[in-house]
């Protein structure tokens, strides 16, 4: 009698399900079984577009939108299942102010006239310092090698060992992301300029905001910012502007790399774009990696692409990168034993590539990417967070986590790596590295939400006041 009762209240409720399910998608809302587009409600246009349902991406392609226009209502292209839909957006104001407005996010341009804390000031005063952003913690009265030099409060900072938030332009210029916001601070005056902050909008949480992972552009004018929740947007520093806000993932960027005037990105899903931001559709190539992504760089001479994994994998992609490539598999793929977030390009011989291995590895390695093989290894017994090449001085630094938290440098020949400096101040691990353009200065920023300055050459001169 139970067994009947249950099948017959099983088949009413199905009868009384299927049947709301029918009113309801003769009404003007969707049913609870519609499938709405990811992060974003629109009115469907049903207006099928040939070439979205070839590139089956992991995220809706967008118009490109120049900074630069008169404004006006467009229509937005959002792709759910090969078919095209349309919403409503609103570009970018064409005044030539520090506010940028669109319908996702306000981004604001602070400048900074603030100067260095005073160290005239008492050792009570010094030690109670307000730990506001970029502001000097302690310096050192002498330039020593190996040394560190200044170090400075980074609050805020995002202890994430897949994020990439520090980068050194080829004019000084660091760039560090601290939540939702982006602080430039010039090495060679040690003076915060000014920041980019993303203002929170209403009914967004706080952490899909975030900065994931920055890079400047070969020439230092324009800089690239992912997000977590899949932006990707590039900015004029200079001019304080917004230059495009570039075809988005579902899934945090975990990496960003130029060749030229293309940018390539990557995603925790594994999806990989190519864009060009000057065209006016800027997605102009896609690939996929059955793993998580979270590394991503260009060879020097831009004909290898270079991808790690979550899984351990290092994966080579030729230059060919037009079209979606959804079945191309890399060129060649080497393995190590944890993830491959840590990972650099040699910039003297553009087929050898270092990676870092994590804290169930810790061992740091050269690749050959023409044979897949290891030729140069060194166990570090610490977890390899970041590492750096050193292009005019011909050495590698590498950032380490636990158990050791410290910057260690190295020299490799054809044979072997050798440990020549290692660079103890942090408490945590050293999440981020990054050199100014004459390989004199090592900057570090850690768990510790500290951000030291590092002297790699003997009585390097460096203004510490800013005059």
């Amino acid at each position: 009698f139970n067994q009947v009762q249950h099948d017959v209240t099983g088949h009413v409720s199905y009868k009384l399900f299927s049947r709301r399910i029918f009113e309801g998608n003769r009404g003007e809302g969707p049913s609870a079984s519609t499938p709405l587009a990811t992060g974003r409600q629109c009115e469907p246009s049903f207006e099928f577009d040939p070439v979205c349902q070839r590139l089956e991406l992991d995220s809706p392609p967008r118009l490109h939108q120049p900074v630069r226009r008169i404004p006006q209502v467009n229509q937005e292209t959002v792709l759910v299942k090969g078919v095209s839909y349309s919403m409503a957006v609103k570009p970018p104001g064409t005044s030539n102010t520090t506010r940028r407005k669109t319908s996702e996010e306000v981004w604001v341009w602070r400048a900074t006239a603030q100067e260095h804390a005073n160290f005239q000031q008492s050792d009570c005063n010094y030690r109670s310092h307000n730990r506001t952003t970029f502001t000097v913690l302690d310096k050192a009265s002498a330039s020593l090698q190996g040394q560190s030099v200044m170090k400075l409060a980074v609050t805020s900072l995002v202890n994430d060992y897949y994020s990439d938030l520090l980068d050194c332009s080829c004019n000084g210029m660091i760039a560090l992301a601290l939540g939702s916001s982006v602080y430039f601070w010039n090495s060679e005056t040690c003076v915060l300029v000014g920041h980019l902050d993303l203002s929170k909008q209403p009914g967004r949480p706080s952490d899909c905001e975030a900065i994931s992972c920055l890079c400047w552009s070969r020439d230092g004018k324009a800089l690239c910012v992912g997000t977590r929740r899949g932006e990707t947007q590039l900015w004029d520093v200079e001019h304080q502007q917004r230059m495009s806000h570039l075809p988005s993932h579902l899934s945090v960027v975990r990496g960003l790399s130029w060749k030229q005037q293309l940018l390539s990105n990557g995603s925790l899903l594994g999806h990989i774009h190519h864009l060009d931001p000057r065209a006016s559709t800027p997605l102009i190539g896609a690939a996929v990696l059955e793993d998580k992504i979270c590394s991503l760089q260009w060879s020097p001479g831009g004909d290898q692409l270079a991808i790690g994994s979550e899984g351990g994998l290092l994966c080579i992609w030729d230059r060919d990168v037009a079209g979606h490539k959804r079945s191309c598999q890399p060129v060649t793929t080497m393995k190590q034993l944890s993830a491959v977030k840590a990972m650099g390009w040699c910039p003297w011989q553009g087929k050898m590539i270092a990676t870092g291995g994590g804290w169930t590895d810790g061992e740091l390695r050269i690749w050959d990417t023409n044979s897949g093989t290891c030729v140069s290894s060194v166990k570090t017994y610490s977890q390899i967070c970041c590492l750096r090449w050193a292009e005019k001085k011909r050495y590698l630094a590498t950032g380490h986590g636990v158990p050791q938290h410290h910057v260690s440098c190295w020299t490799w020949d054809s044979a072997s790596l050798t440990l020549t400096h290692q660079l103890t101040g942090h408490s945590q691990r050293v999440l981020h590295l990054a050199l100014n353009p004459d390989n004199t200065q090592i900057f570090s920023a850690g768990a510790d939400r500290r951000f030291h300055v590092w002297a790699m050459q003997p009585s390097a001169s460096l203004d510490m006041d800013g005059e």
